[in-house]
């Protein structure tokens, strides 16, 4: 797999133009992108998206399949995608199994994305409510940032976006970290150089561990917890978003690093402080016994271990393999 490959927009157009077989998918929240960037590009095709996690299954994929069949997309097709995370996981997986795989592309169109989910190529869909449970590794051509499209993101949106920029400075740079809290808790605009430096991280996890055998798991900080959260969250018919149960993910992961005598005691706490000065939710509504079962069902679970990721403090992860009830006792 190859490294992943960020560019700027001028940059994306150019290669773009060039391209015999292009087809774009997007979300339709983001047709605006969509429309603007299809101009003067030779797009032979392309296809709005309604987008949610519960649309977020093989029957959307295999919707698209069977457009890019009928349009008589070759192996040699770049299928474009532009919207969230959802967007580019969906089109990602769609691009994998199509053909036994065609290349594709990113243009992120939330925070979320141009910080997380469009780098690295893990594409998937849900399956029984569970994230991700179906997927394949799928490197893109390139991942766009561009933080105009941010614009018009909703303000929720800009939150669950910052939960996981945290997170990747959390794991990856303690200093940046705490500029990144300054920065927004002071209401700043021009937030290119941290989205750049975000994506720069995860691209060079990425790049050294394409596969998560071993460093890339360290991006999972908060997603073992988080994920557990989303799923009983849609159960119980209730609101919470992916960066959301990220947010509470981390301060229940740092939690855990102090119950273990990883992290000094304060950790959590400065976590949760943070957090709650950007306006992310971090106390947990569900009891931890009610999260086992889907922890439990992981899709990264091996051998009835699941790779937590701890912190002995903000730019020092640690991993380590413990079973769901080893964390959760240890949380008691």
């Amino acid at each position: 797999m190859t490294a992943p490959v960020l560019l700027t927009l001028s940059q994306a157009r150019s290669r773009l133009q060039a391209e015999p077989e292009l087809f774009v998918v997007y979300d339709q929240n983001a047709a605006w992108v969509a429309s603007k960037l299809m101009e003067g590009l030779p797009v032979r095709a392309s296809q709005a998206l309604e987008t949610s996690e519960e649309r977020k299954t093989l029957e959307t994929v295999q919707a698209l399949e069977r457009w890019l069949l009928q349009a008589d997309a070759s192996r040699g097709t770049l299928l474009l995608a532009v919207g969230g995370g959802i967007t580019t996981d969906l089109v990602g997986f769609t691009a994998a199994i199509y053909k036994r795989g065609i290349r594709y592309a990113n243009v992120p169109t939330t925070l979320l994305a141009q910080v997380d989910a469009a780098i690295g190529g893990k594409t998937g869909v849900n399956l029984d409510g569970y994230k991700n449970m179906l997927g394949a590794f799928r490197m893109p051509e390139f991942t766009v940032l561009e933080a105009a499209f941010l614009r018009t993101l909703p303000e929720r949106e800009w939150r669950c976006g910052l939960a996981e920029l945290l997170k990747t400075f959390l794991i990856g740079d303690g200093e940046a970290y705490g500029q990144a809290v300054r920065f927004f808790a002071g209401a700043q605009d021009d937030i290119s150089g941290l989205i750049a430096k975000a994506a720069r991280i995860k691209a060079d996890i990425v790049s050294q561990d394409p596969y998560e055998k071993g460093e890339r798991a360290l991006l999972n900080l908060g997603h073992t917890f988080g994920h557990a959260i989303e799923h009983e969250a849609r159960l119980q018919g209730a609101d919470i978003t992916h960066g959301e149960a990220v947010a509470m993910g981390m301060v229940l992961a740092a939690r855990l690093s102090e119950k273990r005598g990883l992290a000094a005691i304060g950790l959590s706490a400065q976590l949760k402080a943070d957090f709650e000065v950007l306006g992310l939710p971090t106390e947990c509504p569900y009891p931890l016994a009610v999260l086992q079962e889907a922890m439990q069902k992981d899709k990264k679970a091996t051998g009835g271990k699941v790779k937590f990721i701890l912190l002995e403090a903000p730019g020092r992860p640690i991993i380590q393999e413990l079973t769901v009830n080893e964390a959760v006792d240890d949380l008691r």
